[in-house]
């Protein structure tokens, strides 16, 4: 995709057979791609989401088989001539920064979850964003 793109983000929805809630479908509404950034649980949340826009997404730690037999774990999407790392993360919060830095090579920045605390921040060069969970929050 080149030239301006509305982006959606989402990470961290938790849902095993319920709807994706009303509010992120319409926070998403206008987008042109969504990225989920895993631990989805199940496919159908993805199908509702393509109702909106086209989806990219990764599996997360704890997502199901339907899930993760589909989903890479990560993978680098591009966007408007940027390149965007798209992984879930592992691991405790502190240092995971300096992990997912690790896994990519010649991005312009990294869509992650996995903390379910929102974050937005430049390292280096790299724009990092979290867009914590709608659904399941930790902080």
């Amino acid at each position: 995709m080149s030239g301006a793109v509305l982006v959606g983000v989402v990470s961290d929805t938790h849902l095993y057979r319920k709807h994706v809630p009303a509010e992120v479908l319409r926070a998403l509404q206008g987008t042109e791609l969504i990225l989920h950034a895993g631990d989805i649980l199940e496919m159908a949340v993805l199908e509702e989401l393509e109702g909106i826009a086209p989806v990219v997404a990764v599996a997360g730690n704890m997502d199901l088989s339907d899930v993760t037999s589909i989903l890479p774990v990560k993978r680098v999407v591009e966007v408007a001539g940027r390149r965007i790392g798209l992984i879930h993360g592992s691991g405790p919060p502190h240092g995971i920064i300096a992990r997912l830095r690790r896994e990519f090579d010649e991005v312009d920045a990294i869509v992650f979850g996995h903390t379910h605390q929102p974050y937005r921040g430049d390292e280096d060069g790299i724009y990092f964003f979290n867009p914590g969970s709608p659904t399941d929050k930790m902080y």
